[in-house]
């Protein structure tokens, strides 16, 4: 009897879990801040791009600060117009999208290291190599490579952090609040971009390069605050599991649960986990390193609970959230507003539609557990699709630049807002939810970071090619690629309908026994019917499914 725990199972489904306390909350939403990282990084280069200062650095354009412009505006480029005073789109682009670059390779890395040494030592290296890439942009003057280098290195910090936040959460979260708890993580994103938009905001005119190194500076807090405090908390009771370490299984969990080590409620919720495992071993052997990876990609297309399957499931979910076009209003979104032609201040309009994401997103807190997670994404689709198809429609009549109408701008900036809500509510933060949910523990953590780096993937990829389909100087879409964002959509919706199941409610064990069974259609009806841990006969329960009672000792 190593440690002298015992662990007896259940066969009562409803008794696979503890109650929710306070504490459980507290780590959920501390684990959550994570997500500032992400918003931050994706918050702050749109207006970076757009500040005099930097573009005066990186071009050579020169500027005067003190000119006054006969709208009442203070400040004007010299010896080129305002519509060409502008990074040229290449350099936008790479700014843009190399940080997506090495977030991509980051969530990869992450999701592996995370099954190597735990998933809160991943998230700290995460906070580390982040501050290493910071330290470069700040240094960088008008050394292009430099800031480039540096962008790159923070992406890979950021890739960490935002996949292993993600698999850390869902494992910890208590079912009843899982999606709300994992929401937090999107909402800790949407307040990362609104303080990265109100530093710019600040620091805009700023006459030296404090107007863009004040932003990035910035950052170092957020790495300060996630790795220091993440010292203080538990690691994933599920990952000792995996690791076969079953005693410190037990009182990570009793820690995160709020029980004592020798409540009933961590016997059986830990009796469930290791079951699971066993179960989920039989079918999905770790063979080797590359067999691990390769895990991840077998099983039939035809099966719901297939490792392939559930794989296309978390990377597409990913990359139908990215093709919802919402990064282009937050990466571009103060160039593209100032090519409508009638708006003086375009960093208060980014401000705006900023702060519309914040105060949607925790309407997902309730609604995700109200309602489901497939109700909110077919839902969250449909909005987005006729909120952007007015956009573009009002964009390629009434609301050209050369019209000069200012209603019909209004009006798409109102439209722009409505499908930022759609997505806050929905897509934001679900998408980030079933992945944490779908993946079965022996592929888990390398079946979250692949979705994780779909997502970052999908949004390099846009980052790449969206100033060069909307600035002047390329294809000059303009507001017609509302037009392609709202036909990306319909393909999000289509993906929802037939791929996503109906997680609600259900612990990560029950939620892989959901996917054996039911078919996405379906799966909300869904209930679960016995347990694991009576499965695999490790129970001790006078209404087990089994007749034999065993004892699990460890």
């Amino acid at each position: 009897m190593a440690g002298g725990v015992v662990i007896t199972g259940t066969a009562d489904v409803g008794r696979v879990e503890a109650p929710v306390t306070f504490k459980a909350y507290m780590i959920c939403a501390f684990a959550a801040f994570g997500g500032i990282f992400f918003g931050y990084d994706t918050g702050w280069m749109g207006g970076v791009l757009a500040m005099p200062y930097f573009i005066n650095l990186y071009t050579g354009m020169e500027y005067d600060y003190n000119a006054i412009n006969a709208d009442g505006t203070i400040g004007a480029p010299i010896g080129v117009s305002k519509d060409d005073f502008v990074l040229p789109s290449s350099m936008q682009s790479l700014f843009t999208s190399i940080l997506s670059c090495g977030t991509f390779f980051g969530a990869l890395l992450g999701g592996d290291i995370a099954d190597f040494i735990g998933r809160r030592p991943t998230i700290i290296m995460g906070c580390f190599v982040f501050t290493l890439g910071c330290i470069l942009q700040i240094s960088s003057t008008n050394q292009e490579v430099l800031f480039v280098f540096g962008r790159l290195i923070a992406g890979c910090g950021v890739g960490f952090i935002s996949a292993v936040v993600i698999l850390y959460m869902s494992e910890i979260a208590p079912k009843k609040v899982r999606g709300a708890m994992v929401s937090g993580y999107q909402f800790c994103i949407t307040i990362g971009i609104l303080l990265a938009n109100c530093v710019v905001y600040a620091t805009q005119s700023r006459p030296d390069s404090g107007s863009y190194r004040i932003p990035i500076g910035v950052q170092f807090l957020w790495a300060l605050i996630l790795g220091t405090g993440l010292f203080l908390l538990p690691e994933s009771p599920r990952y000792f599991v995996k690791k076969g370490k079953i005693e410190e299984a037990a009182k990570a969990l009793a820690f995160v649960r709020g029980q004592p080590l020798e409540s009933d409620y961590v016997k059986d919720e830990l009796a469930e986990i290791v079951a699971n495992n066993e179960f989920e071993m039989r079918h999905i052997p770790q063979t080797s390193y590359v067999g691990s990876w390769t895990a991840c990609f077998k099983g039939s297309l035809s099966h719901g609970n297939s490792s392939l399957r559930r794989t296309i499931l978390g990377a597409g979910l990913q990359c139908m959230q990215q093709c919802t076009g919402i990064n282009f209003v937050f990466y571009f979104g103060p160039p593209f507003f100032k090519q409508l032609g009638t708006i003086s201040n375009p960093f208060l309009i980014s401000l705006i539609t900023t702060l519309v994401n914040v105060l949607s997103t925790p309407i997902s807190f309730y609604t995700i557990e109200k309602f489901g997670r497939r109700a909110l994404l077919i839902t969250g689709a449909s909005g987005m699709i006729v909120s952007q198809f007015i956009v573009a429609a009002i964009g390629v009549t009434q609301g050209r630049e050369e019209v000069h109408n200012t209603a019909a701008v209004q009006a798409m900036i109102a439209f722009i807002c409505i499908n930022i809500a759609f997505f806050a509510t929905t897509w934001g933060p679900t998408a980030w939810v079933v992945v944490g949910e779908v993946f079965p523990l022996p592929i888990r953590s390398r079946g979250v970071g692949i979705s994780t780096a779909s997502n970052w993937f999908w949004n390099t990829i846009i980052a790449v090619i969206t100033p060069y389909l909307v600035n002047t100087d390329e294809a000059n879409l303009g507001p017609k690629v509302f037009f392609l964002w709202g036909s990306l959509c319909c393909l999000s919706l289509t993906f929802a309908y037939f791929l996503v199941p109906e997680l609600k409610g259900l612990s990560l064990e029950q939620a892989d026994m959901c996917m054996q069974e039911a078919s996405p259609r379906l799966s909300s009806k869904w209930k679960p019917s016995h347990t694991f841990a009576s499965e695999m006969h490790h129970v001790e329960d006078s209404t087990a499914l089994v007749n034999e009672a065993v004892e699990e000792k460890v």
